[in-house]
């Protein structure tokens, strides 16, 4: 029995399964896990069931894991911050979705600034149900959260509605609760045509970005060459059938007869969508702002991640906006000095989807374990990610450059058959010589040579601790050491899927 977030009590009923005749019984653990019946305290007693056991039955443990049982409230201090913002830090999938859905039970608004329906985030809800976000903020699911998309974000409304349809099917309110800046760019049909256009004319060049042909990229060049249209522009609908039809002959006249779109269907579909639209349009400029006058509390949804940024990502390869803090003040119109607590999201190792450089990238089988685990498998293309060790010379580049005050670090769970675990603390030239800063030449960047700390892993199951006392000691370490090397206080530690799966630090330092 457990307290949900409601304050009621709820009974679950366990289910338990033998793995093999040399296994002992396995339960279904809050947040999903597989772990081994034990004492409550004893998250890895002397005679647990080794690690390779559970990895000879993969196909079982990945069944059980992908279906979180009924997760209890995580319980925590209040952030003490008005504005809070979450970033990703590294090349995105960090897990970002996970720690808005649980901070969003403390805040009034949750906003998203940049980025479109490239981003995926996968929470799950107090009864263990999966939910895959790409447009609409996270903080969605909490009832009594408004939740806003800025002026920064490209909006394909067609995706749009199809999300919050699916929302709405699962008893999720959205009408009323969903705000959309009427200075938001939207993103068409015609964009994502251009973008599997351009990536096809890369194809065999090895200068392929790899993007999610969403048509991000297309859709913010628009923006930039300021031929793009906006939400607001909805409400007039005559010149809007103007300017797509120009849009539409800006392709026609580049890419010819390879160009396949149908303008004035989009035109008619638009003009239904606009009606549905307009209980949603706002100017959250003002709305956001307002609202941290009268001391409303806002949090702020990050999508991607700093390395993948426009200008201090490993450009070419990276987004086409700004995932760092600059994007956020852009993308939403609510000044920087109002932000309180900066977080950024870290995952216990690193992943990447698409092409560019990834100092610490692992190959092989070693990566095949990782990326099984960690089901390291993209939420929006459904792509198998490039996997590594933590890279701290990147992590300490991002802290820098968006001032971050915690870190929340996430699927820890997922190192915890690894017997020594890599930690990248140093770039070197060919040469040997010590590189301090993040080189902006993809050449160099390629070319890196990283020095390595090891340090002893826990082979054990953590999914299950819900307390940093609970955690075993390399476990500890390992937390600590990233804190040490970054200076950045790691707060919350993710150690499972489920949205009780966090375990909070009480405090900087060894505690």
């Amino acid at each position: 029995v457990f307290w949900n977030r409601f304050g009621t009590t709820k009974k679950v009923r366990t289910s338990a399964f033998r793995l093999s005749s040399k296994m002992q019984m396995y339960n279904r653990v809050p947040g999903g896990a597989v772990s081994s019946r034990q004492p409550a305290g004893r998250p890895c007693p002397s005679w647990r069931t080794p690690a390779h056991l559970l990895r000879s039955h993969a196909h079982l443990a990945r069944a059980v894991a992908q279906q979180p049982a009924a997760a209890a409230p995580v319980t925590q201090e209040k952030l003490d911050a008005q504005v809070a913002v979450v970033l990703g830090t590294q090349w995105g999938d960090e897990g970002k979705g996970k720690l808005v859905d649980i901070l969003a039970g403390q805040y009034e608004v949750v906003a998203r600034a940049q980025g479109g329906a490239n981003a995926g985030h996968t929470i799950y809800d107090a009864q263990g149900n999966k939910y895959a976000l790409h447009l609409v903020p996270s903080g969605i699911l909490n009832p009594d959260a408004v939740c806003v998309i800025g002026n920064g974000v490209v909006v394909h409304l067609p995706g749009m509605f199809s999300e919050i349809k699916a929302l709405e099917a699962r008893g999720v309110q959205v009408q009323g609760r969903l705000l959309i800046s009427d200075r938001a760019h939207l993103l068409f049909d015609l964009h994502k045509e251009i973008d599997g256009l351009r990536e096809a004319e890369l194809a065999g060049t090895g200068k392929q970005i790899g993007t999610t042909k969403r048509g991000i990229g297309p859709a913010y060049s628009s923006k930039a060459i300021r031929n793009g249209i906006r939400v607001g522009d909805l409400q007039f609908m005559d010149t809007f059938a103007d300017k797509l039809r120009k849009l539409a002959m800006d392709g026609r006249k580049r890419f010819g007869e390879d160009f396949h779109y149908d303008v004035e269907a989009e035109i008619k579909t638009y003009a239904d969508l606009a009606e549905q639209l307009k209980p949603y349009i706002t100017d959250t400029v003002e709305y956001l702002n307002v609202a941290h006058e009268t001391g409303k509390r806002i949090l702020i949804e990050g999508a991607n991640a700093t390395m993948l940024d426009l200008d201090f990502g490993t450009y070419p390869f990276v987004t086409s906006s700004n995932p760092s803090i600059g994007g956020i003040a852009s993308g939403l119109g609510l000044a920087p000095n109002k932000y309180e607590a900066l977080v950024g999201v870290v995952k216990a190792y690193t992943t990447r989807v698409g092409a560019g450089p990834y100092p610490t990238e692992v190959f092989g089988p070693a990566a095949d374990n990782l990326r099984e685990i960690g089901r390291e498998y993209g939420t929006t293309t459904g792509r198998p990610r490039r996997v590594g060790w933590m890279d701290i010379p990147a992590l300490r580049y991002v802290c820098r450059i968006n001032g971050l005050t915690h870190i929340n670090l996430t699927k820890l769970d997922v190192l915890s058959d690894q017997p020594n675990i890599k930690i990248g603390t140093q770039y070197r030239s060919k040469a040997g010589a010590a590189i301090n800063s993040m080189p902006a030449n993809l050449e160099v960047l390629e070319e890196v040579q990283v020095d390595y700390e090891t340090v002893p892993g826990w082979m054990c199951d953590i999914s299950h601790v819900r307390t940093w006392e609970d955690l075993p000691q390399q476990a500890k370490d390992y937390v600590q050491r990233i804190e040490d090397l970054t200076g950045i206080y790691c707060r919350w530690i993710g150690v499972g899927p489920g949205r009780d799966a966090i375990v909070i630090k009480p405090q900087k330092g060894r505690c």
